[in-house]
């Protein structure tokens, strides 16, 4: 998500906004936070070696709330760090699964590179209730060397794997084939795949609006900010002790925080300047965007959700090799009771019309110049200790 920040002086009124990760930064992001996009090196463990690639995942608020037990020798066990959660704007998890889709995914991939089929098995101990998550495993996974495998192209795109929150070329359509490479991608995943873009205005114009006013209403929402608030790594100091969560490296804010002047303990109101300058500008992003993509199941449970986070990273990486640049717009999607409107409004749109029947993922997509990537904690942060 496109989650700028708000800058607020200690003691006083006076409100600025600061964007994340955006060009003109006054520092650089520490070499420290991005070695992982480097890809492993050598590993004696070949499971470490795989999970350096699952890490690059993409994650809601870039949590990385993955834990890795690798005590039993050609298994790996996957569980969710329950520390690492969104209540607020992701209150019965369905987000954090779909992550946890996205590593397995990675994982799977990396995997095939080294001639070894992943036999994944989802909840091996039960499946997590519809209402909140715990200290059961997501996954094990069993490493087998099969000779039959086969590598899949997607695979060279993790390294090049970026979410993209620039604007994008308003003018420049999305290409009829790359919207396909995007949809063959996830077959034959069950879910639909859909998209829309320059030659129906009318459906991009509602999109645009659906997303404008569920970002309004985030920003809006003073615990939905302070959530946001609470992974805010500030400069390249912090970046580099947490390597998560979402940054600041623009130079006004990150000489406020040094000064102690930057007020993280309380949200700006709805009519102040760094409310109201977000809204603009996201509207801005918007308003360039030439097309936008989603994907619906028929279901929403644990399973559904951590197989549609597969098939979503697949997605972004044929996004990738079609040299086209994806932003989730997860605003509208969240089940907390502010968006119930944009929420209702979107499946309206998209045809969504069962109880059971879920918006994954909705994004926007076009052409956009590049960025760099994001934080990771890397191998051994995310390892199970003890």
């Amino acid at each position: 998500m496109d989650r700028r920040m708000f800058v607020q002086v200690a003691g006083g009124g006076f409100i600025v906004s600061a964007a994340i990760a955006s060009a003109g930064c006054a520092q650089h992001m520490p070499a420290v936070a991005i070695e992982s996009w480097r890809g492993p090196g050598q590993e004696a463990d070949l499971r470490r070696w795989i999970i350096g690639y699952a890490i690059l995942a993409p994650h809601s608020h870039n949590l990385q709330s993955w834990i890795v037990d690798l005590r039993t020798p050609n298994e790996i066990v996957l569980c969710c760090d329950l520390t690492r959660l969104l209540p607020e704007t992701d209150p019965f998890s369905r987000q954090i699964m779909m992550s946890h889709g996205t590593f397995l995914e990675l994982l799977d991939l990396a995997a095939r590179e080294r001639g070894l089929r992943a036999d994944i098995s989802l909840f091996p101990e039960g499946v997590f209730g519809s209402s909140a998550l715990d200290q059961r495993p997501v996954a094990r996974i069993r490493l087998v060397p099969d000779p039959s495998v086969i590598r899949d192209p997607l695979f060279a795109q993790i390294l090049n794997r970026r979410t993209n929150r620039s604007v994008y070329d308003s003018a420049k359509r999305v290409p009829s084939e790359a919207w396909q490479a995007m949809s063959e991608s996830v077959k034959p995943n069950s879910l639909r795949i859909g998209f829309v873009g320059l030659d129906q205005p009318d459906a991009l114009h509602r999109h645009r609006s659906i997303a404008a006013e569920a970002w309004r209403i985030e920003l809006s929402t003073a615990r939905v900010v302070m959530e946001t608030y609470k992974v805010l790594r500030v400069g390249g100091a912090e970046i580099a002790q947490h390597r998560d969560g979402l940054f600041v490296l623009d130079r006004f804010p990150v000489v406020m925080s040094k000064l102690g002047l930057f007020n993280r303990g309380k949200p700006p109101a709805p009519s102040d300047y760094a409310t109201t300058s977000q809204i603009k500008d996201f509207n801005t992003k918007l308003d360039s965007t030439p097309g936008f993509l989603w994907m619906v199941t028929d279901g929403n449970d644990r399973v559904t959700q951590v197989n549609a986070g597969r098939a979503y990273v697949r997605v972004q990486l044929a996004a990738t090799a079609a040299g086209i640049a994806l932003q989730p717009l997860s605003q509208a999607l969240q089940e907390y009771p502010e968006q119930a409107k944009p929420y209702a409004d979107i499946r309206s749109l998209l045809n969504v019309s069962h109880p059971d029947g879920t918006v994954q993922m909705w994004a926007r997509a076009g052409f956009a110049p590049p960025v760099g990537p994001a934080p990771r904690r890397g191998v051994d942060a995310q390892l199970l200790k003890g």
